[in-house]
């Protein structure tokens, strides 16, 4: 499976990955980071109801 993530996407996941293993914590990024998991968590789930991939696709990525 491959992924196209934008390339201002993974500046700033770099950048919070570089910040994070520096133990430093910025509480309002947190919170906006929060936010926008619960908001597209609610939106997937709007669309495609409650979703059991789990053990599938951590089964495939095991025998993969």
């Amino acid at each position: 499976m491959s992924i196209n993530t934008p390339s201002d996407v993974l500046a700033r996941m770099q950048e919070a990955a570089e910040k994070a293993a520096k133990g430093i914590r910025d509480v309002e990024e947190m919170r906006k980071a929060s936010e926008d998991m619960d908001r597209i968590s609610e939106e997937v789930r709007r669309r495609n109801g409650i979703l059991d991939i789990g053990v599938r696709t951590i089964r495939e990525l095991r025998d993969a």
